[in-house]
């Protein structure tokens, strides 16, 4: 399985809009992200679905400022697909 595979396998999630979001990601600005970003996202990945959601919806702050970032961009993300 390709790299992009795993990531969209890891992607899938118990909510819907969560396997949504992060998909819209893994498509998209994944592809253009440095290294850095890269590895938040997998460790934004690791968060159980409760706090991801929270994060993503921006009713709490990662106290890692590369998840915050990351949680902030994917927000933006959302903001434009949805237009």
């Amino acid at each position: 399985m390709s790299q992009r595979g795993r990531l969209l396998w890891s992607c899938r999630r118990g909510m819907a809009e969560l396997d949504r979001v992060l998909a819209l990601y893994v498509h998209g600005a994944y592809q253009e992200a440095d290294v850095s970003e890269r590895q938040a996202f997998e460790r934004l990945l690791d968060l159980q679905d409760a706090d991801l959601w929270r994060c993503l919806t921006g009713l709490a702050r990662p106290e890692d400022p590369a998840l915050a970032a990351l949680a902030a961009k994917l927000r933006a993300l959302v903001g434009r697909a949805a237009c």
